[in-house]
Formats: C-alpha cells, sequence, structure tokens
C-alpha cells in the first residue's frame, strides 16, 4: 500500500538503537520519581521527553509522530516488540491490514498470513486526565517493555507487537502541573479552572465516530488506516465502590451488528485478565452483572473497534495520586460470579493500582503471545462475514423483530387462528410455530441494505460530505459517481456518494445509517425498565440530517472507489455574473461560514423572508465564486432583486461558562469556531456584576441557568475551596442562583437583550411567568411538583422525530420535519400567542427513531422550542439537544438562525 513506506521510513527514522543493546533510563531516573508515588504526578512534556529518550536507547522500541493536538503538542504511536520484529515491522502491518481487510483472500491464505504475522495490541492511557492511573500505568508499562529481561516479557515480545499512545496530552499537562504546584502535599488537588481538553473534557470519549477533536482524528488515522490492532486496551477509572477495577466480560445488551466471534473474543481476553490478577493474589477485580458496563453503544474509544471486528477491552480501576480507601461496601463481601474475589477494606496506594494495570496489560499481551493466529484469523474471518453478508440478503436480529413474531403469535391466539399450547420443553418455554420466524426474518422489507446512496443534489451536499469522512476517517471505505447514473426509477448526479456494506467494517457502515434498536428489558417481568448504560441512539446519518436512498440489491453504476483513509472535497460550484445579484441557499450549514465572512469583509448581507436564503448584491460575485469552489453550495445567479429582504447583522455573543469548564458550552465553542461565528465566554461573576450587558445575546448550552422550581432540574457547578485557587482564577468561581442571578437574566432581556438557551438551561423558562409548563412532572404524596419517576419516563441520548415550523425565521432553512437528538430534555407547554409561540413540536405518542424512550407518550403533543418575547428582548429556548458533541448538524441552523439580528 502507498503508505508502508513513509511509515517505515518515519518509524526508522526517529528509531536510533535499533538491534543495538543500551541501558534504559528508569522512569526514577528520568522523573525523580517512581510512577505511582504518593502525591506524585509526571506532566506530558515529561513523559513525551521520556519516551523519545527510551526509542533512543532500547532496541524494542520504535516510535511515530501521529499528529498534532488541538493544543499543538505532539501524538505519537509508540511500537514495541522484539528487534527482529522491528526489523519486519512493516511485514507485520501489512498482514494485519490484508487480514483486517479480507479482501480478496482465501481461507488458505487468511491461514498462511494469520501464522506468519505477529497480533497488534493496542494499549492507551490519558484520555481522561484526572483518571492518572491510566497516564502513568502507561509510562511504566512502556519501561518494562523496553527493558525487561524476563523471560516472560522477552516471550511476548517476540510473539507480539505491541501499540502504545497517549490519548489526551493537552489534559495530561494542565491537570499534572496544577496537581504538582502546591509545595503542600495534602493540599494537592485536581480541581483544574477549565475542561482538560481545550474544548470537551470528558467527551472526548464520546468523538470516536464523528473525529472532530484533532486528537480522536489523528489515532483514527493510526487504529483504523494504518495499523488495523486486534486487541485495543483502553485504561479508565474509577472501580465501583468495595472494589478494585471492573473489567470484561461485560454485561448485556451488546450491539445487535457484532459478529458472535466478537463477543466471545472478548470474553476470553477477560478471562486472561481476570486469571492473572487471581494468580498474583490481586483481589477485587469485578465484572458482568457486578458492573455497570456494557458494550452496546458506539463513539468511546473502547467501543468503537468494535464495529471494526477489533476486540475492545475497558477497565476502569480505583486509585491515584492522593491516597484514597477501598471502603465497606456489604454487598461486595461476598464471593460471586461478578467479584470471585472480594478485597478486604484498606487503604489504598497509588502505586497499587499501578501494579494492578501492569498485570492487566501482561495478561492481555498473555493472551495475544498465546493466541496469535486464532486472533489474526479471526480478524479475518469476522471481515470475510461482513463482506458475505453485505453481498447478500441478512437480517439483523434487532429486538424489535424478535418482538414482532411474539406480537404475531399472541395476536393469532387473540383471534382464535392458532390453539393455545402448552408450555414444552426443560425450562417449559413457549413454542412459537416457525412460520411467524419466516414472517419477519425472511420478509423482504426488513433486510439490511446492501449500499446506500447520498445523492449530490441534496440541498446540503456539503454536510453529506462531513458525513462521508467521518466514515472515510474511520477506515470505512465509500464510491463516488464519475457521471449521472438511474437506479430504482431515480436519476442520480455526478458525485453522488454511494457507502456499500460489503466490506470488513460493515458494522461501523449499518450503525451509522440505521436506527439503533436497544431493547426494552425489565429487572422483572412486569417491573421496571433496566436503563441502557450510555447513549442509546445516535444514527450518525438520522443527526446530520443527510438524505439517503437505501439499495437492496447488487447494481451497476459508474463508481470510483475512495482509497482508505483519502478525505472527499466537495465539488466545486460556479457562480454567473448577475447584475440583481445572489441568493445563498439557506439550507446548507456552510451557507453560514460564506456569510458570516462576506460580513466580517464588510459586505452587506440580508434574508429573503420570502425563501429564506441569504441574498449578497452583485459586487460580492468574486468573493461568492472563491465560497462556492470551496464548499460547493449553491450560489443562485438572479433575474430580478428580491423584495422583501432583511438586512444580517452580527450579535455580540457571550456564551456561558463555569470553573471547571462545561463540555456543552465548549463542543458549541468549537461549532462557532468552525462557522466563523465571534463570541466571548463569560461567568457567573459576570452575571453578578453586570458585565452581561456589553452583549446582544447571551447563550447558554446544558446546565446553564438554574429553575426557581428543583422539580426542574438541570443545573449544577463544581465549586473548589476557594483558598486553593490561584487569584489569576478568582474571575471563574461562582454560580449562578436562582434568587440572585435569575432578576439580572431578566432585567438583560426586558432592556432589549436576546438569551438562547438549549438543553437543561431551557427550564428557565417556567419561571418567568408566561403560562409555559412542564409536562413531565407529577404531584408527589405530599402535594409538590416532581420530576416523572425513571420508572414511568426516561429518554437517555436518543433520536426522536419532531415537526418544525419552517415558517419562523428562528426555523429558516430547516426541514418540516427533523431528527432530534434527545436526552431527558425539557419541552414545554403553553397556549400560542404573539408573545410566546412554537419553533416545533413532537406529534406522536411514538416518536422514537433510534435508541430507547421509556415511556415517549408523555411527550405527544409538546413543544420541543419556544421564542417569547419578554420586554423590550426576546427568549429563543430549545429543549432538545441540537448541538449534540458537534455531531447534530441536521439542527445547527436551529442555533446558527439566532446569532443574528
Amino acid at each position: 500500500m502507498k503508505i508502508i513506506k513513509p511509515i517505515l521510513t518515519t518509524l526508522l527514522a526517529l528509531h536510533l538503537g535499533l538491534g543495538i543493546a543500551q541501558e534504559v533510563t528508569s522512569p526514577k531516573v528520568h522523573f525523580g520519581f517512581n510512577m505511582g508515588d504518593d502525591y506524585m504526578l509526571a506532566n506530558y512534556t515529561k513523559m513525551e521527553s521520556y519516551f523519545l529518550q527510551v526509542a533512543k536507547e532500547s532496541n524494542r522500541v520504535l516510535i511515530q509522530p501521529a499528529g498534532l493536538t488541538e493544543e499543538g503538542r505532539q501524538q505519537y504511536l509508540m511500537v514495541l516488540s522484539s528487534p527482529e520484529n522491528l526489523k519486519n515491522i512493516e511485514k507485520y502491518r501489512s498482514i494485519s491490514q490484508q487480514l483486517g481487510r479480507a479482501e480478496g483472500l482465501s481461507d488458505a491464505q487468511a491461514k498462511e498470513l494469520a501464522l506468519a504475522g505477529k497480533p497488534l495490541v493496542w494499549i492507551d492511557g490519558g484520555m481522561h486526565s484526572n483518571e492518572t492511573v491510566g497516564s502513568h500505568q502507561l509510562v511504566e508499562t512502556f519501561y518494562q517493555l523496553a527493558q525487561s529481561k524476563d523471560p516472560e516479557i522477552v516471550n511476548y515480545l517476540d510473539k507480539v507487537v505491541v501499540l502504545m499512545w497517549h490519548v489526551n496530552p493537552d489534559g495530561q499537562e494542565l491537570l499534572a502541573d496544577w496537581y504538582m504546584q502546591y509545595p503542600d502535599q495534602q493540599q494537592r488537588n485536581m480541581d483544574i479552572p477549565r475542561l482538560y481538553h481545550k474544548y470537551v473534557g470528558h467527551d472526548n470519549n464520546r468523538d470516536f465516530f464523528m473525529f472532530n477533536m484533532k486528537e480522536a482524528e489523528n489515532l483514527a488515522k493510526v487504529m483504523y488506516v494504518d495499523w488495523l490492532p486486534q486487541i485495543v486496551y483502553n485504561h479508565h477509572q474509577t472501580s465501583p465502590d468495595g472494589t478494585v477495577v471492573a473489567g470484561p466480560p461485560y454485561r448485556d445488551p451488546f450491539n445487535y451488528v457484532f459478529d458472535p466471534l466478537l463477543v466471545t473474543g472478548i470474553d476470553g481476553v477477560g478471562i486472561s485478565m481476570i486469571n492473572r490478577l487471581h494468580e498474583e493474589d490481586k483481589p477485587g477485580y469485578v465484572r458482568s452483572d457486578q458492573s455497570t458496563f456494557s458494550t452496546w453503544w458506539n463513539g468511546g474509544l473502547r467501543t468503537a473497534p468494535y464495529f471494526r471486528n477489533m476486540i475492545g477491552i475497558l477497565t476502569e480501576i480505583t486509585g491515584g495520586p492522593t491516597p484514597s480507601a477501598i471502603p465497606v461496601v456489604a454487598e461486595r463481601l461476598t464471593p460471586r460470579n461478578g467479584l470471585p474475589y472480594p478485597v478486604k477494606p484498606q487503604e489504598w496506594h497509588f502505586r497499587q493500582s499501578i501494579d494492578y494495570s501492569v498485570s492487566l496489560n501482561l495478561a492481555i499481551i498473555d493472551y495475544a503471545a498465546r493466541n496469535g493466529d486464532k486472533l489474526l484469523y479471526n480478524f479475518y474471518k469476522m471481515g470475510k462475514n461482513s463482506i458475505e453478508r453485505g453481498n447478500q440478503d441478512t437480517w439483523t436480529r434487532y429486538s424489535k423483530y424478535a418482538d414482532q413474531v411474539s406480537q404475531l403469535y399472541e395476536e393469532a391466539l387473540r383471534t382464535g387462528q392458532e390453539e393455545k399450547k402448552e408450555l414444552t420443553g426443560y425450562y417449559r418455554s413457549k413454542h412459537i410455530p416457525k412460520a411467524y420466524y419466516d414472517r419477519v426474518y425472511e420478509n423482504a422489507a426488513n433486510r439490511d441494505p446492501r449500499a446506500y446512496i447520498l445523492s449530490a443534489d441534496q440541498p446540503d451536499f456539503g454536510t453529506a460530505i462531513k458525513f462521508a469522512n467521518a466514515l472515510i476517517k474511520g477506515g470505512v471505505y465509500v464510491y463516488q459517481s464519475t457521471a449521472d447514473f438511474q437506479l430504482n426509477g431515480k436519476q442520480y448526479p455526478k458525485n453522488s456518494i454511494i457507502v456499500k456494506t460489503n466490506q470488513s467494517f460493515r458494522p461501523q457502515v449499518i450503525d451509522m445509517f440505521e436506527a439503533q434498536d436497544h431493547p426494552h428489558d425489565v429487572q422483572y417481568p412486569g417491573g421496571p425498565p433496566v436503563r441502557p448504560y450510555d447513549a442509546a441512539g445516535w444514527t450518525l446519518a438520522m443527526q446530520m440530517g443527510i438524505s439517503y436512498d437505501r439499495v437492496f440489491e447488487d447494481f451497476q453504476a459508474p463508481l470510483s472507489k475512495q482509497p482508505y483513509g483519502v478525505l472527499l472535497t466537495p465539488p466545486s460550484t460556479t457562480v454567473a455574473k448577475s447584475a440583481a445579484g445572489y441568493l445563498i441557499d439557506a439550507r446548507a450549514n456552510d451557507a453560514f461560514i460564506v456569510v458570516n465572512d462576506l460580513l466580517k469583509k464588510g459586505v452587506k448581507v440580508f434574508r429573503d423572508s420570502q425563501r429564506a436564503n441569504f441574498y449578497v448584491a452583485a459586487s460580492a460575485q468574486a468573493t461568492l465564486a472563491e465560497a462556492a469552489k470551496k464548499y460547493g453550495i449553491q450560489i443562485v445567479a438572479l433575474n430580478q432583486k428580491p423584495t422583501q429582504l432583511k438586512p444580517v447583522e452580527k450579535l455580540k455573543i457571550g456564551l456561558f461558562d463555569q470553573y471547571g469548564g462545561s463540555m456543552p458550552s465548549g463542543w458549541v465553542r468549537w461549532i462557532l469556531e468552525q462557522y466563523d461565528f465571534d463570541y466571548e465566554l463569560f461567568y457567573p461573576k459576570d452575571v453578578a456584576a453586570k458585565n452581561i450587558k456589553n452583549y446582544d445575546l447571551l447563550l447558554f448550552v446544558g446546565a446553564g441557568i438554574p429553575s426557581a422550581n428543583p422539580a426542574a432540574g438541570g443545573y449544577s457547578s463544581r465549586q473548589p475551596k476557594g483558598e486553593l485557587v490561584p487569584a489569576s482564577y478568582h474571575h471563574l468561581l461562582g454560580s449562578l442562583t436562582a434568587d440572585k442571578s435569575l432578576p439580572i437574566l431578566k432585567e438583560f432581556v426586558q432592556n432589549g437583550g436576546k438569551v438562547v438557551t438549549i438543553g437543561s438551561s431551557s427550564t428557565w423558562v417556567y419561571d418567568l411567568g408566561l403560562a409555559i409548563t412542564n409536562p413531565l412532572v407529577e404531584t408527589s404524596p405530599e402535594g409538590k411538583q416532581v420530576p416523572l419517576s425513571s420508572t414511568k419516563y426516561y429518554i437517555p441520548t436518543s433520536i426522536l422525530a419532531a415537526d418544525i415550523d419552517t415558517t419562523k425565521a428562528e426555523n429558516y432553512g430547516m426541514p418540516a420535519k427533523a431528527n432530534i437528538v434527545f436526552n431527558n430534555s425539557p419541552v414545554f407547554k403553553f397556549q400560542e400567542s404573539a408573545a410566546v409561540y412554537s419553533l416545533g413540536k413532537i406529534s406522536s405518542a411514538t416518536s422514537l427513531l433510534s435508541g430507547w424512550a421509556h415511556g415517549q407518550s408523555y411527550l405527544k403533543d409538546t413543544h420541543i422550542g419556544l421564542a417569547a418575547n419578554y420586554g423590550q428582548g426576546k427568549i429563543v429556548a430549545l429543549g432538545p439537544e441540537i448541538t449534540n458533541r458537534a455531531q447534530a448538524h441536521g439542527t445547527f441552523k436551529m442555533l446558527f438562525n439566532q446569532l443574528y439580528k
């Protein structure tokens, strides 16, 4: 492949000690302390210099620059194996790629390659910077593998190639420097003033199918395009109380698109891990039903590899530099299957966690060393299975289909078409005639698609390209049509994008296009539901609002296959000369970049209130032609100037943040920067001092504004001990309060300001005296309004259907039907008037499109957003997650439209 030679050159150029036995500097010598010493942390600068130093000293290490972080630090891939293996590293990397892609190989050829190859094991650390065990175990493991003469480790390195990766260098630098700034060890803390990632903090582990952040993009290139490891081990914290570490096997459900070999492969690795700890008398490993973690969701560093047939391993371990304790938890004192070897309650030290982590790393490497050919061949086998499934009629066994089989049979019993039979079998189970299975699982309408087509003539093709590029970054290959073609009676223009499912990463393709069908399990028959572990629905094509067609048979068309990892660019459009001016299609998100660039250049922009598009005079042709070439947006040359034009003017935007940072606000910072909106951050003290009067618009995202009614929920503020915070950060301290802050915000709006809220901040409208009520509350026995019980209503991150009022200026460019990301989001009930009007509604009692929604009928006929004239100003409250982790492109315009006069 084209990428092999450059990678080999880079690796060898940075490895100066190949084949030469040298003394390797220990962490103690380099850092001045051992990894795991109490009250001691190393920053990334020091770690980076250590990795580079050892790479010079050890003939077991190659190191490869792998891209810059959001703050400009260098990330590296560190490759560790025997000197002989490193001499042939490109051979082993190529074998892993060939087996992982499974293209053009016979089973016999795959077995030969599996025997000739070396399994690749990925070990990372440092993702969540306050989870300090992960970053520091990385250093200790790196050191041991780089120099240990232990026969066990020498044997491992002869049989395995280990890939090591620091996930979040920027956060490591910030957190460690903050912790170590205090001379008094007892004062050392992790109450940092901002997120431990420039934009997204903990949510850096929610970006691994979108790859918005540079760190995620760097990792994707290494993992999914260049190397394709068979096992990916992602270190996290912390374990359930009364335990040391939580790990595999994980609880149900797993995602239905997985190959069964993947699920049992996870179990195999998990057994190796727990056995090693028990062999070394390291108790406290909790798993399965005693742990909360499942293998359902996509987007995490550990879970996303599942959709590429890679065995992803997560552990959550206790401990940190400040000594802690294993508490007494009664239910975790007795051995059981989920906790075979309980740990004794005790004081706990950082080094103990490092030792556990190293043991777990070695357990995984041991498993790979003993089962290398099986790991490699099964990697191929899963890929081959995926290709075959994409080449033929295939039915994914979604839970909804099992429900349909049961429902069809129950209906037949009720109507007398079937005679009720006694329960049969050892477990007295209900046997349903196979005909009902066939009606569902052999129903052509329920087949998985063989391909998806994203037509190039859709209004926001630029966003469709962004979607396709997210797939490409994640190792999926796509096609683009080289000419117009017709299929199933529909005409598709040149440059349309085709994603076929007959590829090894088919699970990822299906998962990005099709609805997630999380099972609605209950704790016992008739009992409360079992909540999903994390996000339940995330279908990216739905979130991004792109148009696509499903194709259920093979077809021929003029297509060009995009090379792995090579991104698409928008097809450039032209702008004809016009004396009457131009319209920029506002249905395209990138139109807002163009408009903002024009405004910054002093070009006047207007909104055509009839068509909702942007209008620019003829004098801007050259600038528009440049934008059309860059973004591929539709710019229409007019014969006649529109008559109903309203000037578009920038607002001075204030975006709320707080001490410690806000992830929803951080994602929006990134979005605003991508679309060239100017903004400033403001904090609680700015509200208290009324410095907010300097802004035209205040933007609150997520938990920003508290409600006077505790039943509304939604606001939280983490406040550190003020005396431990340096004076330079005191302006970030403080909280918004219902009694003091809300009157100031009301005054801001009444005096002509604009407030826009997204997500839980929107609950403040219940307190404004506008007869807006919360439909998701009930009256407690004490007569108080309280949130609906989770046994009645609970909707974790999922995608719902909503009706959008496209006649409202706040919704210009939006479709009448939209997919909204919903996460127990606020909704509203009110009578529309000139003062308060709806921006969209959930009209159905069954609005769920993807994910899990318990009690969704409570949402019927509720409003998802509203605009309210309040004094001389305006409030726009949007309940759903319209900016969800910078993934929900389909609803970005519901924010962007609010950011102009």
